[in-house]
């Protein structure tokens, strides 16, 4: 072997790059295992254990460079979050609301007419927003003029009233961009500041999209608050709530009113008949809250316990204060400041609908403005209060706002009990603080975060130096967030979840623990076949270059800085089966050199430059399907396509080299190297099937099931998973085994309708899937919809009625995922991208190696084949087996895998077919075939049999969770081996026959 040298320093240097940077997570280990020792079972000591940690010292590499614990943990392998837990959240930046900032929000009716337009069409396009809006805003009025909305103050520089359309719309795209880019780096900086180790936050390729995973958290609604809200800090001076009560007295008065002529009209419509015509005059006469007040009346009315009159009388009475509890004491002496009444959760909506009302709104002073408390009177978070602000202001925005935050920090009030945030501001802002405080000295100033007042505290006299503090905090970690957020600075626009997906630190324990004990079965079946099928020489360099290949793989991850899934280790153990397939060639080629009386050294050398075609070829083009899917997957599809990337290029490697150098050192020393072992030396050997005479037989197979499959696929039709059609989904573990249909029940009613309901695994576990509020992007609602989701399964008695949120998504809630409208149709579009791009790229790349479309045909035919009856047997088995059979990412991942799995098998048929064809030109075609498919017929057996035993291990063995996704590469195993026999070669034939015959004729 050439170069010998040069590859033998080649590869001890790769083992002395893997060891280092796998020394990082031995020694991370070492650690972490020191503080579970310290803290005996205590998470917080643990915590304060690592934490201190983190400065220290901890590994000194030969003497040359130290390591503290956080560079080592920076440097440690990274484990994904179904193995370790934590959230994978994607953000979405609303383009909307910056576009409206930069309009100063314009109450032009085209301008948002086409906002609206636009963010519906988002849902179902692949557009960026601002093109969707410039379409929409020329499809309704294309005469209207963007430069008389632009042309504000602040981009009047750039924007002219005689700027086109086109021009502004530049203008707007560019600062956009500039927020969008600032939202990013406001994110980063909130997450950098919470404290996660190996944090990952990407701009994806839609720029207005954000990826933030955070390995190991736990607390998941703590995290959507930080990442969703926008940190508009706002200082706003108040009204007394003796100066408003009597407004408020003149609001009951004239909704009691307008209630009242509410009723008269309904009255009349049903006593009357009123025509369509009539209705309508009516309802021009009495003015569009009528209907809404008639609406607020059913739901006052529906809540009222029938035969209760006194209460009805005072809901008759006082509308108004029956919903907002003024503030007043026992004996009606009103409560000094600014809080002007107290309300329920549920009746906060109401009341904000009754003083919206235009003749309400009259009676107030146009400087009087309301706005909620933050934090709820009471523990339940039932009741809260509302505040009167007032606008001091010509343009109607707070005097002083966050922009003026230097430097925000968590703190303690003068007792050192209680927690706050405690603000430093500039000089501007310090100036006008002095200020307000000096003219408000005995009153309140509400200091107001995202729309709500965070506190409002009284001002005891004037405060120089600009120093303030927000109080009024539950907790310690609520005042670092809100400090944190406070000092990251303001979000240009709201930032929305999109997708969402947590896994628990108990369902990450069991993956790993699922997908090693798979990953150990499969390693030790695989060395074992190839020790008894090619002898304790040939078989053991063999498992040494495997054992070479797999420290290889994970110590490349770790240098990358990659992170390893459930689906990588899939990925990684099916890399064992497939790097097999090397060896397999090479110990083929060797022994037919062997038997044509050649001796070793001859027989090694001549064997593997035989075999480095069909390695090379077969490899490639399942390199290529891994490289589709690394562009176009994401999550743990990135993660599967990362490892058989580098598991093929290091099988490569191990196989080719490694076996050689093992086998020279052999011959070096005098042994002896037997390739093959007594019992399976005869095994399919110098078989003389007829194949192609059989390929009508195997074309009515195909085309049974190909039928079968359209048919199922056209009448049942496929169970599309989230990712597909939008959605949440919760896998839930109950203490005991529940039915589905009792679940599913229970949750009727807090869902609006049946959500789907599917064992997960055992019996005690579910997945709930509904997608309820899923187009909702306010910031609190993924946590409400979790909170419904434990109210349903308490009712139904699934779970205790003591539990609280925080227990339900700690001991109950394995994971949960949430995929958007937007986002899942986004990914439709990558998966169809993904699939079509790979069956071209592989065309294209047989068309060049063979120099023969015919050979492109066959293997696009079977590649077409195999996929379409993986689809088949997905829609028809749906719902009758008991794992699940969703089409997902994962699935298109197992697609493509097969698509890999059964080109590299069809390539391997197909060179030596070339190679047979070369060597006995005037024989018959149809005899070179069938040699060329005899010939090959161990090498298929052993590849396929060994990919097909270690795909069996990770399905037993590797978890509910990628059972469907293994499920399809065994089912593509069986019938991508079957392809490439009876498929591609017969369609290969085929066509060069008729080609030969057409051509025979022209001739004549």
């Amino acid at each position: 072997m050439q170069n010998k040298g040069a590859i033998l320093s080649f590869a001890i240097l790769l083992a002395a790059v893997c060891l280092y940077q796998l020394s990082f997570t031995w020694k991370s280990q070492q650690i972490k295992k020191d503080a579970v020792e310290y803290a005996q079972g205590n998470p917080d000591l643990e915590y304060q254990y690592l934490d201190s940690m983190a400065g220290e010292v901890v590994y000194n590499f030969l003497g040359l460079k130290k390591f503290t614990y956080k560079d080592v943990r920076e440097l440690e392998m990274n484990l994904g979050l179904d193995l370790k837990g934590g959230m994978n959240v994607t953000l979405q930046v609303e383009v909307k609301d910056i576009i409206r900032a930069m309009s100063n929000n314009s109450s032009d009716e085209t301008f948002n007419r086409a906002l609206a337009l636009a963010s519906e069409r988002q849902k179902n396009s692949q557009e960026d927003y601002l093109t969707l809006f410039g379409n929409a805003f020329e499809e309704l009025d294309p005469n209207a003029k963007l430069a008389s909305i632009f042309n504000t103050l602040e981009l009047r520089d750039r924007v002219t009233f005689n700027s086109t359309n086109a021009e502004v719309l530049s203008v707007i795209r560019k600062e956009t961009d500039a927020a969008i880019s600032n939202a990013f780096n406001i994110i980063r900086t909130r997450i950098d500041r919470f404290g996660v180790a190996q944090p990952n936050i990407q701009q994806l390729q839609n720029r207005s999209r954000i990826l933030v995973e955070l390995p190991g958290v736990k607390d998941q609604n703590r995290v959507r608050t930080l990442l969703q809200g926008t940190a508009n800090l706002e200082f706003w001076e108040t009204y007394e709530n003796s100066e408003v009560y009597p407004y408020l007295m003149q609001a009951n008065e004239k909704i009691k009113e307008l209630e009242v002529v509410a009723k008269e009209s309904a009255s009349k419509e049903v006593t009357e008949g009123a025509t369509a015509e009539t209705e309508k005059a009516e309802a021009d006469t009495a003015g569009e809250e009528s209907s809404l007040l008639a609406e607020m009346e059913a739901e006052a009315e529906t809540d009222t316990t029938a035969g209760i009159d006194n209460l009805a009388d005072f809901k008759n009475q006082y509308p108004l204060f029956a919903v907002l509890n003024p503030s007043t004491d026992q004996t009606g002496q009103l409560f000094p400041g600014p809080s002007v009444g107290i309300a329920a959760a549920k009746d906060t909506s109401k009341v904000g609908a009754y003083l919206r009302m235009p003749q309400v709104r009259n009676l107030f002073p146009r400087d009087m403005i309301f706005k909620w408390t933050a934090k709820s009177v009471d523990e339940a978070g039932m009741y809260y209060r509302l505040i009167a602000l007032k606008v001091t202001t010509r343009d109607g925005k707070a005097p002083l706002d966050g922009d003026v935050i230097t430097d925000a920090r968590q703190d303690y009030d003068q007792r050192g009990t209680t927690p706050e945030v405690s603000m430093q501001m500039n000089a501007e802002g310090a100036k006008i603080w002095q200020r307000m405080t000096k003219e408000n000295i005995n009153k309140s100033i509400a200091i107001v975060l995202d729309g709500y007042v965070r506190s409002f505290p009284t001002v005891n006299g004037e405060i120089p130096g600009g120093r303030s503090s927000i109080t009024g905090l539950e907790s310690v970690e609520e005042a670092k967030d809100l400090a944190n957020v406070l000092k990251s600075g303001k979000m240009p626009a709201p930032a929305h979840i999109i997708q969402e997906e947590i896994v628990g630190p108990s369902l990450g324990r069991e993956a790993i623990r699922s997908g090693f004990i798979s990953f150990a079965i499969a390693f030790v079946l695989v060395l074992a076949y190839m020790l008894f099928f090619y002898s304790k020489n040939a078989g053991l360099a063999a498992n040494i270059a495997l054992l070479a290949n797999m420290f290889f793989i994970i110590g490349i991850l770790a240098s990358l800085g990659a992170v390893l899934t459930l689906p990588g280790i899939a990925g990684i153990v099916l890399t064992i089966g497939m790097s097999v397939d090397a060896n397999v060639l090479i110990y083929e080629r060797v022994q037919e050199e062997l038997r044509s009386g050649k001796g070793v050294k001859l027989a090694i050398t001549d064997g593997y430059k035989n075999a480095y075609s069909a390695i090379i070829d077969g490899q490639v083009t399942t390199l290529l399907t891994g490289i589709v899917l690394y562009l176009f997957g994401s999550g743990p599809i990135k993660g599967f396509a990362t490892t058989l990337i580098i598991g093929i290029l290091t099988s490569l490697f191990s196989a080719i080299f490694i076996t050689r150098l093992i086998f020279e050192g052999y011959l070096k020393r005098g042994g002896r190297i037997l390739f093959t072992s007594t019992m399976t030396d005869s095994w399919l050997r110098n078989t003389k099937i007829k194949f192609l005479e059989k390929r009508k037989i195997a074309y009515i197979i195909s085309g049974a099931l190909i039928v079968l499959s359209i048919g199922s696929l056209a009448t049942r039709g496929l169970n599309y998973g989230i990712d597909f059609k939008g959605g949440r989904t919760y896998v839930v573990k109950f203490d005991e085994p529940v039915q589905v249909a009792d679940v599913q029940a229970s949750l009727t009613d807090v869902f609006e309708s049946a959500p789907e309901v599917k064992i997960f695994g055992e019996n005690n576990t579910v997945k709930i899937t509904t997608d309820y509020r899923i187009d909702d992007n306010t910031e609190d609602v993924d946590n409400e919809v979790e909170a419904l989701l434990m109210k349903g399964l308490q009712d139904g008695g699934f779970i205790g009625q003591d539990v609280t949120l925080e227990q339900f998504t700690d001991d109950y809630q394995q994971s949960s995922q949430k995929v958007g409208p937007t986002i899942s149709d986004d990914i439709r579009k990558d998966s169809g991208i993904a699939i079509g791009f790979s069956l071209i790229i592989i065309f294209l790349y047989i068309l060049v190696r063979f120099r023969n479309w015919q050979f492109g045909l066959g293997a696009v035919a079977a590649l077409a084949h195999d996929s379409l009856i993986v689809l088949g047997i997905f829609s028809m088995l749906h719902g009758l087996l008991p794992f699940s059979l969703e089409i997902d990412q994962a699935f298109i991942a197992a697609i493509l895998t097969v698509v890999g799995y059964s080109i590299n098998d069809t390539v391997v048929v197909f060179d030596r077919i070339r190679e047979v064809l070369g060597l006995h030109p005037k024989r018959r075609v149809e005899d070179n075939t069938d040699e060329a498919l005899n010939s090959t017929l161990r090498r298929t057996f052993s590849t396929s049999l060994s990919t097909f035993v270690v795909l069996l291990a990770i399905f037993l063995f590797g978890g509910a969770s990628i059972r469907g996704f293994t499920f399809a590469l065994l089912v593509g195993v069986v019938v991508g081996t079957y392809s490439s026999i009876f498929v591609a070669t017969p369609i290969a034939y085929d066509t060069r026959n008729r080609i030969a015959k057409v051509v025979a004729k022209r001739k004549k």
